[in-house]
């Protein structure tokens, strides 16, 4: 079996050719024309044969060195390959952004954020793409994804040590009803409402299997009482439109709320059920810095949307 290649000596014999002096190569490697010398010696006995014939006008190298030296500058165009191709790799990850989030976070969340992403990283690459919180995690594991925006609706699943969890804000559910509703006419603006107080309505609700409505089948359970549900949904959005063209009563998560004409909203005081948004990131963003600037931005409008939520529910 033939003795490893240095690959460093393939180099030096490379440059010894290009220079024409052993001198020249010392200066260039900044070292002394001595180790460069003894860098030959050491070669020349590695290969057990002559490389470099030196005379009073340089140095030249034999047939053995000039081949030698050939695979040095292949050695050489490679890395100044991989440099290249290295420093754009780390151009575009520093300006790239890929996000995955579950449908509400997709209208409700990340467009104001992307807008103030793009004033200040005009240049950045970004896309979204809808995913449901189910594959969040997986996508981002996988490299797909740079951050996933998920939603938990009970304990949060255990994460991979090289993934790390960002908590954005904690989302109630609010039961929402018609406007026209006895109990809306009952109660005063703002007032919450017992879950058991809707056990007779008819019920829009999550499709059955989804973690949502396995919370709300819960809570209904404990609350006396066994939902009639009529019509089954994926979307909040159309659970809300099927409220306002009173079909019954939903319970949709406060950051989902639309104000759908002819629809109102009271909050649960008894159970009260939410769920947890929280963005997924890469535990080592370093590659990605636009991941943390976006998750800052990710913070500030789960703030400014969570400091409404106070505010008297409107009607009509």
């Amino acid at each position: 079996m033939p003795a490893p290649v240095d690959p460093g000596q393939l180099r030096l014999l490379a440059l010894i050719q290009e220079l024409g002096s052993l001198t020249a190569a010392a200066q260039a490697l900044r070292l002394t024309p001595a180790a460069v010398t003894q860098q030959v010696v050491r070669a020349e006995r590695a290969w057990q044969v002559p490389l470099v014939v030196r005379g009073p006008r340089g140095a030249k190298l034999t047939e053995p060195g000039a081949l030698l030296a050939g695979h040095g500058r292949t050695i050489d165009a490679a890395a100044e390959r991989a440099a290249t191709e290295m420093a754009a790799l780390l151009g575009h990850l520093s300006l790239r952004l890929r996000v995955g989030a579950f449908q509400a976070a997709a209208l409700h969340l990340v467009p104001p954020a992307l807008i103030a992403l793009r004033h200040r990283h005009p240049d950045a690459d970004v896309s979204v793409v809808d995913v449901m919180s189910i594959r969040g995690l997986d996508e981002l594991v996988a490299r797909r994804l740079d951050m996933a925006v998920v939603a938990t609706w009970g304990p949060a699943p255990a994460l991979p040590p090289e993934i790390s969890p960002h908590r954005l804000l904690h989302d109630p559910m609010v039961v929402v009803l018609p406007d026209d509703h006895p109990l809306v006419a009952a109660t005063p603006p703002g007032a919450p409402l017992r879950l058991e107080r809707l056990r007779d309505e008819s019920w829009v609700a999550i499709l059955a299997g989804h973690v949502a409505r396995e919370q709300f089948d819960r809570a209904a359970d404990e609350a006396g009482f066994t939902p009639r549900v009529r019509f089954e949904t994926e979307s909040y959005d159309v659970a809300q439109a099927l409220v306002g063209a009173g079909s019954g009563v939903a319970l949709v998560s406060r950051l989902a709320l639309t104000d759908t004409p002819g629809t109102t909203h009271r909050e649960l005081i008894r159970p009260r059920l939410h769920r947890e948004i929280h963005a997924l990131t890469q535990a080592d963003t370093a590659l990605t810095p636009l991941v943390d600037v976006f998750l800052g931005l990710l913070r500030d409008v789960a703030h400014e949307r969570t400091t409404t939520w106070h505010e008297p529910p409107a009607s009509g």
